[in-house]
This record gives structure tokens, C-alpha cells and sequence, in this order.
């Protein structure tokens, strides 16, 4: 059985590699952890904000990979000497990914009180109208 698709048009020519970068948000949509949360700063920024409790700077990574920016925690499990009574704080991983519109920069990363606080710009661009010789 053959897959339907919004991009099959005969107008919608070289959106394959969009439809896959839906396919792979759909695939990551339902992770909960960390939680976030998205917020819309100034008129060409974002911030982005991970509630990243127990991790330190060195436990994180942050990279961009095309349009990708992805977020990497890995904690070193230090419970193996401690006799917990309850355990509700895991040294847990999480790859938490967003796709990036063509454009977007990361400005700054900074952390704080256990929040992890990543900041977007989108630089102003001038529409721009170029002519097409005919040759």
C-alpha cells in the first residue's frame, strides 16, 4: 500500500526533504521528557527552555545538524553508593530534537536553576524579486 502525501502535487516540486523532516517530527511528538517550553521573545526570537533538574553544563550537548537542533543529556549514574528510600530523580538520557526554519540562528545557550535556556534569532531578509533571462 502506497503512502498518501500532502506533497504529491505536480506543483510541489523538491519538498521531498520537507516531508521527511515531518515524518520526523511526527515520529519525535510524542517524548515527553524533558519538558519544555517555547517562547516567542521579540519579533525574530525564540526561546526555548528544558527543565533540565540534576544536570550540570558538562551533562548536556547542543548541536545543529542541518536543520536540526538536537539536545543531548547523559547523567553518570552516582546512586550506586546511596541507599535511596525512594528514588524519584533517575539519571536519565534524552535526545530532544527541533527542525529549524531555513534562517533560523542559535543566538546563545545559558543555564539556570535547572533550566536549560536556548535563544533563536531569525535575522531581518529583505524580500528579494530576481528576473529571469531568457536565453
Amino acid at each position: 500500500m502506497s503512502r498518501m502525501s500532502i506533497f504529491n502535487s505536480p506543483f510541489l516540486l523538491g519538498f521531498d526533504q520537507l516531508e521527511e523532516i515531518l515524518d520526523n517530527v511526527s515520529k519525535n511528538a510524542g517524548e515527553g521528557y524533558p519538558p519544555y517550553n517555547i517562547e516567542h521573545i521579540a519579533d525574530n526570537a525564540i526561546r526555548i527552555t528544558l527543565a533540565v533538574a540534576g544536570f550540570s553544563k558538562d551533562d548536556l550537548s547542543i548541536t545543529l545538524e542541518s536543520n536540526q537542533l538536537i539536545i543531548r543529556g547523559k547523567q553518570t549514574d552516582d546512586g550506586a553508593d546511596k541507599a535511596f528510600l525512594h528514588r524519584g530523580i533517575a539519571a536519565r538520557q534524552f535526545v530532544r530534537k527541533f527542525v529549524l526554519a531555513d534562517g533560523m540562528e542559535v543566538e546563545n545557550a545559558t543555564m539556570e536553576h535547572g533550566l536549560l535556556h536556548i535563544d533563536l534569532v531569525r535575522p531581518t531578509q529583505q524580500e528579494t524579486v530576481r528576473k529571469i533571462d531568457i536565453k
